[in-house]
């Protein structure tokens, strides 16, 4: 059962809003006028403005999430499954990544060589061990993790139930790939990592996650909206 509620936003919220945008576009014009200066490249600016999409969107959800009445047993099973997820998106998208043996050159914090939510970042590179905490990153796989666990704690019947709802719901396979096309493939090459262009197709994958998460489509839905697909074509055929 979906959570979400289409509806216009009242005046505080549209209010509150603004205001986050407003300071959001004080903090990039100040890292364009003393870090960066005018960029040459519109690649870059629609660089800039990822992480902020990704935490606007994190924010959003975490301030509209109602999570649903559940049996304790069905929560911790929520619990469990987020958690593993959060670690799938996690490996596959480069915050935990193996060690790299005598190459590891530890801690760092990486801070105004990034743009504003790649930065600040706190790389650590270790014999066994290879963390990247990138602030947008970690928000977003965080979200996703705290709607599969709405998503598994939601689905009425036994726990066993739970999985069932998780994997039969098509919108939790994307945001793996949201995960995969954004990866970070460690400190070593992390701010060289930052041209890559699959940076805006994984935001839009990250944003159309979230939203399906939300709506919680399963496969039924997509059986009927492919009759519906199909029932169109027919119609424009006569």
């Amino acid at each position: 059962m979906s959570t979400a509620h289409a509806r216009l936003p009242d005046r505080p919220t549209a209010l509150y809003w603004t205001a986050i945008l407003n300071a959001e576009l004080l903090v990039v014009l100040a890292y364009f006028a003393f870090v960066t200066g005018i960029p040459e490249s519109l690649d870059f600016v629609v660089l800039v403005v990822v992480p902020w999409v990704w935490l606007n969107v994190s924010w959003w959800v975490y301030r509209n999430m109602r999570f649903p009445a559940a049996p304790f047993r069905r929560r911790v099973l929520g619990a469990i499954v987020a958690a593993g997820y959060f670690l799938v998106l996690a490996r596959v998208g480069g915050l935990l990544l193996p060690g790299i043996g005598d190459l590891a050159t530890g801690l760092r914090v990486v801070t105004y060589q990034v743009p504003p939510g790649f930065g600040p970042a706190l790389l650590y590179s270790g014999d066994s061990l290879v963390v990247n905490l990138i602030p947008y990153q970690l928000a977003g796989y965080l979200t996703l993790a705290i709607l599969v666990y709405a998503t598994v704690v939601d689905v009425s019947g036994s726990a066993a139930a739970g999985f069932v709802g998780l994997f039969s719901c098509v919108s939790c396979t994307l945001p793996v790939i949201a995960a995969v096309v954004s990866g970070v493939t460690g400190s070593v090459t992390f701010v060289a990592s930052l041209g890559d262009g699959a940076y805006g197709l994984s935001t839009v994958v990250f944003v159309l996650s979230v939203a399906l998460l939300r709506w919680r489509p399963d496969i039924g839905d997509v059986a009927r909206l492919r009759g519906l697909v199909a029932d169109l074509r027919g119609w424009n055929r006569r």
